[in-house]
């Protein structure tokens, strides 16, 4: 399914065939976590103006609404939001430990009460893959347990064993579910997930263990960008990398910034997710090839230019950063919507381009130009 094509120093060039179609890697994959893109932009708009390859929905929130049964009935997420390209969908594991403000946690699952209405949920492995099937997501994610930085090392490794035993209950709960006559989709994937926190010790013997897995199409590398230092998390993928499989793909889960992005695919990462760009867009922060604007800042006022000059999103083809600035100040939802889809599109560009230089063989050249620059603030005279 994985076809590696081009490799720079660990830099990977592939593309990741499946069920809905064809993924070019490295690929950046937008949020729509109640499938559905923050910000007032639909899933044609993904498709026809902005370059999207894959959607990111997530398992826990459509299972509190509108249910994982709803969108069953409704012949599975593709059919539901309109997209027939590849969805992935977290499974679900990341909110139960981030949003559940009591939980318990024991070898069956998760006891933890909704953070919507306050009702008793229970998720497990089991159940995880059942609502994902319903979904009937491209790829669906394994629960595991995502500990929060910094932990304590005894308490890490029980937790990687778990997500161990977690992992082996997930592949067999998709096998069982995979050869149902009423599944949607019964060539769903199932990648699994790489624990350990900041530990290389755990984070190693952790991939060691989970890559014997033949079953797993793809591999993933999770509990980091949690709020540990960036050169911390660089260092993790450097140490899990050696051990991931060669022949599979490899996704670096909620990361990152456009630095963050380039710098992971030097270290060997082909799949990203964030909700950066939309979050930041509708709060008026919008990623140019130049560095960061903030566009609601009263020297944009009366500038003409386009948000980014080298940039042919709708929002900079059509309007100026004094309009959609003027969006900001007035509170019209239209800023909004223009900043995220001018921010998908960047993010969207940004992993085009890492593909390109390296099908050319200058991603070397492309690190050195953008990697710190995209980090920076626009200056004021650009």
């Amino acid at each position: 399914m994985f076809r590696l094509i081009k490799q720079e120093g660990c830099a990977r060039r592939g593309e990741f065939t499946t069920v809905h179609g064809t993924i070019q890697t490295p690929v950046f994959m937008n949020v729509g976590t109640s499938a559905a893109i923050k910000g007032g932009v639909s899933s044609l708009d993904l498709k026809n103006e902005l370059k999207t390859q894959v959607e990111l929905c997530n398992t826990y929130h459509l299972h509190v609404r509108p249910g994982d049964e709803v969108v069953y009935k409704m012949g599975g997420l593709h059919k539901f939001m309109n997209w027939d390209k590849p969805i992935l969908t977290d499974s679900g594991g990341f909110q139960v430990f981030s949003l559940a403000k009591l939980r318990r946690i024991k070898e069956e699952g998760v006891y933890f009460n909704s953070h919507v209405d306050g009702r008793k949920i229970f998720m497990g492995p089991e159940e995880s893959m059942q609502i994902q099937s319903h979904l009937a997501s491209t790829i669906a994610m394994a629960f595991d347990e995502c500990v929060e930085n910094p932990a304590e090392y005894n308490y890490s490794r029980k937790s990687c064993e778990r997500t161990t035993r977690w992992l082996k209950r997930c592949i067999a709960e998709m096998k069982r579910l995979n050869s149902l006559e009423d599944t949607i989709n019964k060539d769903q994937l199932l990648f699994a997930i790489n624990q350990g926190c900041t530990y290389d010790d755990l984070r190693i013997e952790h991939m060691k263990v989970i890559r014997e897995e033949e079953y797993c199409a793809g591999f993933a590398i999770g509990g980091l960008a949690v709020g540990e230092p960036t050169d911390v998390m660089y260092h993790v993928i450097e140490q899990v990398e050696p051990f991931m499989p060669k022949d599979k793909p490899r996704y670096l889960m909620g990361v990152g910034t456009p630095s963050n992005i380039i710098e992971a695919v030097a270290r060997g990462i082909d799949f990203f997710d964030c909700v950066m760009p939309s979050r930041n867009a509708r709060h008026g922060t919008m990623f140019t090839w130049n560095g960061i604007v903030h566009i609601a800042n009263r020297r944009f006022e009366t500038d003409s230019r386009p948000v980014d000059p080298q940039c042919d999103c709708p929002c900079c083809r059509n309007f100026t950063r004094a309009y959609v600035r003027h969006l900001f100040k007035s509170e019209e939802q239209l800023g909004g919507r223009l900043a995220v889809m001018h921010n998908l599109y960047f993010y969207n560009t940004l992993t085009e381009r890492i593909r390109e230089a390296l099908d050319e063989g200058r991603f070397a050249e492309f690190r050195a130009e953008y990697s710190a620059k995209l980090a920076q603030r626009l200056p004021d005279e650009l």
